[in-house]
């Protein structure tokens, strides 16, 4: 039997393939970063041929670092960005524009054109998804509206649309000679197309948003044997997981009963509780997602907070203000100060996500006095996160009747203690980090080691899971409110600054 299993973590900034062995200890990885870029405030796009050769690179140099061949991999899992919308050619395999990325703000008309019947929450009960420039529907259909030629091609099945795990699956198994035009079902689920109940293509939604159904992939299960892979350097392997990167953190963290949580802190932060199988409607501005499907078993559902700016405003004050050269710079700048001199930042720089949802907030910098200096600005923009994050706890704890009793963590900011610290005495529940970080690539692992049997069952995966670190609620209550409460006020004034 091949000894490990690999993951395609195609990210919002890079791309990487990470090899884990039967405990999820990673064995080999490699990363590329790719270019962001942004021909109009707002718009957001990546090179979807750029990210595919770094995936190739990638996969190539993790494999030879450990000595390793495709032979040596029982399956290869995906796990991606979700909603980045990729429209292309069926036959010549050439995206038709740049994909658009989630934080994309350019359907904010389309938006408004389709709030002014029924309000943003019109489709929630079917989709789970407020009316907003998150979702992909309205991305490509800003693409069938707005390229040249993209909707004849679409109406006739020449032009195929995916979010990015499915631009990397039709191509590793063929491409335009055979490759698998697929989609899963957490990926899906992120569309604002797909009945939450039955987990198809809805008919309404597409007439709704004018999409045609020729140029969209099947919806599968996220952990299943979909196809060989044909490129080298992984030809002959299995590709068998497909999850959406918040989907496949959760799945990572070993979340498989309802009310367990985590959090992810990346780009954006983005909080998953697994609700069971039954999907739970929100109505404190949270997204009901479809969490994982592994196999013929019914699909898992969760609630999700999606954050925009976290991770990505600590690359803003390094690249756009120059207050440190690289990110772990932040902490021992933050640090330097006793506290943030009653500076609050709001990083509405595409508007505001869960639990808000207003597409015309942009980002403030509030309680400005000729004592703060950058120290305190940095230490205010790490806090931020914290406060974003228990404004969706909140909102989720009112959904669910489930009290948070602790939280999960992973992704890159997790290693910045001073945020673990003031997050823990955000929420006042201690705050958990995983000794496996990596979990958005390990839950792609799991389901593609799960769909061959190299993993057993949940309760192996389970078995994998421990605690590095805990941090513990610390601060007093009366600054605990002081500091929230000044923080809703601050977000309140980001509010309809775009006319």
């Amino acid at each position: 039997m091949s000894k490990y299993v690999g993951a395609i973590d195609q990210g919002t900034t890079s791309t990487r393939f990470i090899v884990f062995d039967k405990q999820a200890h990673i064995v080999s990885l490699a990363q590329k970063e790719h270019e962001q870029i942004y021909p109009r405030p707002g718009w957001v796009e990546h090179n979807p041929l750029e990210i595919l050769n770094n995936s190739n690179e990638v996969i190539g140099a993790a494999l030879a670092r450990a000595n390793l061949s495709a032979s040596d991999l029982a399956a290869v899992g995906i796990t991606n960005q979700r909603e980045t919308t990729v429209l292309w050619d069926r036959h010549s395999g050439r995206p038709l524009c740049n994909a658009l990325v989630w934080m994309d703000t350019r359907t904010d008309q389309l938006v408004q054109r389709f709030a002014r019947d029924g309000g943003q929450g019109r489709f929630r009960e079917k989709t789970g998804l407020p009316l907003a420039t998150y979702f992909s529907g309205l991305k490509l259909l800003w693409i069938l509206e707005n390229v040249e030629g993209a909707r004849r091609l679409a109406e006739k099945g020449d032009a195929l649309f995916g979010n990015i795990n499915t631009w990397m699956a039709w191509n590793l198994t063929g491409g335009p000679d055979g490759g698998i035009h697929v989609t899963d079902v957490s990926n899906a689920s992120r569309t604002m197309l797909m009945d939450l109940q039955t987990c198809t293509w809805d008919k309404e939604m597409l007439e709704q948003f004018k999409i045609p159904e020729a140029c969209l992939p099947k919806i599968v299960p996220s952990s299943s044997p979909y196809a060989e892979i044909t490129t080298a350097p992984l030809r002959g392997t299995q590709l068998a997981g497909m999850l959406g990167d918040q989907q496949a953190a959760l799945v990572g963290q070993t979340c498989f009963a309802p009310g367990e949580a985590k959090n992810t802190y990346g780009t954006g932060s983005f909080l998953l509780m697994n609700t069971g199988t039954e999907p739970v409607q929100s109505k404190a501005g949270l997204l009901t997602t479809l969490a994982y499907q592994f196999g013929d078993e019914k699909p898992h559902y969760a609630l999700e907070g999606a954050i925009a700016i976290t991770g990505a405003l600590v690359q803003w004050l390094r690249d756009n203000l120059h207050f440190f050269d690289v990110a772990g710079q932040i902490e021992p700048l933050a640090r330097s100060v006793e506290n943030n001199g009653d500076v609050y930042l709001v990083p509405a720089f595409s508007g505001l996500y869960a639990p808000y949802w207003k597409d015309d907030a942009r980002g403030v910098i509030a309680g400005l006095t000729r004592f703060a200096n950058k120290a305190h600005i940095a230490r205010a923009a790490l806090e931020s996160t914290a406060y974003q994050v228990r404004d969706v706890v909140e909102a989720m704890e009112i959904d669910s009747g489930i009290p948070l009793s602790s939280l999960r963590t992973d992704g890159g900011m997790v290693v910045n203690e001073l945020l673990m610290q003031f997050q823990s005495d955000m929420l006042k529940v201690p705050v958990l980090r995983p000794k496996m970080i990596e979990t958005t690539a390990l839950g792609s692992a799991y389901a593609a080691g799960l769909a061959v049997g190299y993993w057993r069952n949940i309760e192996d995966l389970r078995a994998n899971w421990g605690i590095d670190k805990t941090w513990e609620p610390k601060m007093p209550d009366a600054d605990r409110d002081h500091y929230y409460q000044s923080w809703k006020k601050a977000v309140t004034r980001s509010f309809a600054w775009v006319d």
